[in-house]
């Protein structure tokens, strides 16, 4: 199906696009470039300038994306498992509803990025840049967020477990209905954090001194910390 035009945008839908078709729409520099149902899988698309661009229930299964000029993309139903965004420029990009498995953004630009309702299990973020990164209600099992600050920021539905989350920074965070159980906390700070509504798996003294210090937690979770120690609560 041949692209569809208006005054401000282009739509490509249904197609199978490597970079050679995928430069070709580039060069026709129409304002904004709109892609539906397209299918990008295991093509190198490093580089690339794509500011703007809106990918609709698109596939970009083990793509390359790395230093591509991806701001203020929108990203909606996509499937992106094991795609690489190393070094992208991403800044203000929006990814909703979509499978972000096993994704790596190393050294990233996610200024301003806004992750919502997504799959990131195993995603690595390594020195990604994130001042401003926002996630709702995603999942982030097993991802690698080494060093990531989330200081004085809500923070609702999300799912670390068992992830890395050495030295990042929680101080005055709220964690809404989040789960920590098995994630790694060493250097992590919690310095005023609200943990009343978090999950925090299995709880030792040595956790709260290590890792909790300074955070507030639940009447429940100190009863169930007491509890482990082997002391009765009434």
């Amino acid at each position: 199906m041949p692209p569809l035009a208006s005054d401000d945008v282009q739509i490509t839908s249904d197609q199978s696009l490597d970079r050679h078709a995928l430069e070709a729409l580039l060069a026709q520099a129409a304002p904004r470039l709109r892609f539906e149902r397209c299918v990008f899988d295991g093509e190198d698309l490093s580089r690339l300038g794509l500011r703007g661009a809106e990918f609709v229930g698109c596939s970009f299964i083990a793509t390359q994306l790395d230093r591509a000029l991806l701001g203020g993309t929108r990203w909606q139903r996509c499937r992106c498992a094991g795609a690489s965004f190393d070094y992208a420029d991403l800044a203000d990009a929006h990814f909703d509803h979509g499978d972000l498995n096993n994704t790596s953004w190393c050294r990233a630009k996610l200024a301003g990025v806004v992750f919502n309702e997504v799959k990131l299990t195993g995603a690595r973020f390594t020195e990604a840049r994130t001042l401003g990164m926002s996630l709702h209600a995603s999942l982030l099992v097993s991802a690698d967020l080494r060093g990531l600050s989330f200081r004085k920021q809500k923070l609702q539905g999300l799912n670390f477990s068992s992830a890395d989350l050495s030295g990042c920074d929680f101080t005055d965070a709220v964690l809404d209905e989040c789960d920590l159980s098995n994630a790694s906390l060493k250097h992590a700070k919690f310095a005023g954090a609200d943990l009343r509504r978090a999950r925090l798996g299995a709880l030792q003294v040595g956790d709260l001194l290590q890792h909790f210090k300074g955070a507030t937690i639940s009447v429940d979770q100190a009863a169930g910390l007491v509890a482990a120690l082997g002391v009765n609560v009434v």
